[in-house]
């Protein structure tokens, strides 16, 4: 395999050492094939919102598995989380679930320069969206880490029609448009860019960016790979009130396997095949045990407070973190997704991100490793705190965050 990985943020390139290669899961740990047990702040990259192995999860997997792996037709399963996703999120009308977000992304571009007659998509620098060529553009997560603006062998016409501007820049948003607005088919944003580390929306960027895209007759698309029922029940579009046009999932609804959907309206949607002339398949799509994980999932991230209880353990673990800290480095958090990055200036978009220290990240890395903790290994990503993870162990990670933060400001 080449790097020995099969995605390159693990191989460690950005932390340094060997990369952990992990035997099992439990609740909020995670225990390598030598044996040493982690608390796991990456979970899967967010997928796992309620911890590894969860009973009920496996249970319900089990069941089903049992039946078969795979038809490459239709099941009730597939139509069952469809009517459960429509149900949390009131934008959405028809779903096509898919293999992985990747895969989401790239049938929502489609569809999105299908139903406007347009070919332009401006996407924001540092927001990832999958290895789609288009995509790979100013990307954050691994593109971020190996310090590449684009992927080889990308020819120069697939990207285009990508503009790509500075996140949380109302000026040159509104600059873009007032240039070629008529020729912009959709913007695409992570609500909550996590893959150049978490950035937050500053306060009403997002509201103006669903206001400029309707005068313009442009289609929003909210990529909630990450946010997706992990913000609220709703995702971004409930925690910030803001209705996207188009949406992409994977991670959360999957519940551990490889899923990821695309959805919106029945009128956009309704452009796909074999209803309309937007062509997108997939043998697993659907897959029934992979869609049994994420029911399952959903079915009890539906139960009353989940979110509020998540959310406010987040909120006493980041709280304490900062106190800790006293401003030595800066926390960016939202939810249950963090990110320290070793800089004391705020973080509010991409180019702020690349200001970090990524040595010290390195060195703080190694650290937290030696204290049988595993964080998500890159400055430039997320990290997630589960339904799984006790006050106790998110005490224990402020302790180990804070010893070696302020020893190296001593």
């Amino acid at each position: 395999m080449p790097g020995g990985v099969n995605s390159p943020v693990r191989a460690f390139t950005a932390v340094g050492g060997v990369p952990r290669f992990i035997d099992h899961g439990k609740g909020s740990s995670i225990v390598d094939v030598d044996g040493n047990a982690y608390l796991d702040m990456c979970g899967s990259w967010g997928a796992l919102i309620l911890g590894h192995a969860h009973p009920y999860v496996l249970e319900e997997v089990e069941k089903v598995i049992r039946k078969g792996t795979t038809f490459g037709a239709p099941t009730a399963y597939e139509t069952h989380l469809a009517h459960m996703m429509v149900d949390a999120v009131p934008t959405l009308e028809q779903i096509r679930l898919v293999s992985s977000g990747t895969e989401a992304v790239m049938s929502a571009l489609r569809l999105a320069r299908a139903f406007t007659g347009r070919h332009k998509i401006i996407k924001f620098d540092g927001c990832y969206h999958g290895h789609v060529d288009s995509m790979l553009v100013s990307a954050g997560s691994g593109l971020a880490t190996q310090n590449i603006a684009s992927s080889a062998g990308v020819p120069p016409e697939f990207s285009v029609h990508t503009i790509s501007i500075p996140f949380n820049d109302r000026e040159a948003l509104e600059r873009i448009f007032a240039s070629q607005g008529s020729e912009i088919a959709a913007v695409i944003i992570e609500p909550v860019p996590a893959n150049m580390g978490v950035v937050l929306p500053e306060n009403g960027f997002l509201k103006a960016l669903r206001d400029i895209t309707r005068k313009h007759k442009a289609l929003l698309i909210f990529d909630e790979v990450i946010t997706g029922f992990r913000l609220a029940l709703g995702g971004a579009q409930a925690y910030f009130n803001i209705e996207a046009d188009l949406c992409c999932y994977g991670k959360i609804i999957g519940g551990g396997f490889p899923v990821g959907a695309f959805a919106g309206s029945k009128a956009i949607m309704s452009l796909i095949a074999p209803v309309g002339t937007v062509y997108q398949a997939g043998t697993l799509s659907g897959n029934p045990v992979a869609v049994s994980a994420g029911i399952a999932t959903l079915e009890l991230l539906s139960q009353s407070n989940f979110h509020a209880n998540l959310n406010a353990k987040s909120d006493r673990f980041v709280s304490q973190l900062r106190s800790a800290l006293n401003s030595a480095v800066t926390v960016n958090a939202i939810g249950s997704l963090f990110t320290v990055f070793f800089s004391a200036q705020p973080v509010n978009h991409y180019a702020d991100a690349r200001q970090s220290d990524l040595f010290a990240f390195l060195t703080h890395y190694q650290h937290l490793l030696s204290q049988g903790i595993y964080g998500s290994p890159s400055q430039f990503e997320a990290n997630f705190i589960s339904a799984a993870h006790t006050d106790e162990e998110l005490n224990r990670l402020v302790k180990a965050i804070a010893d070696n933060v302020l020893d190296k400001h001593d």
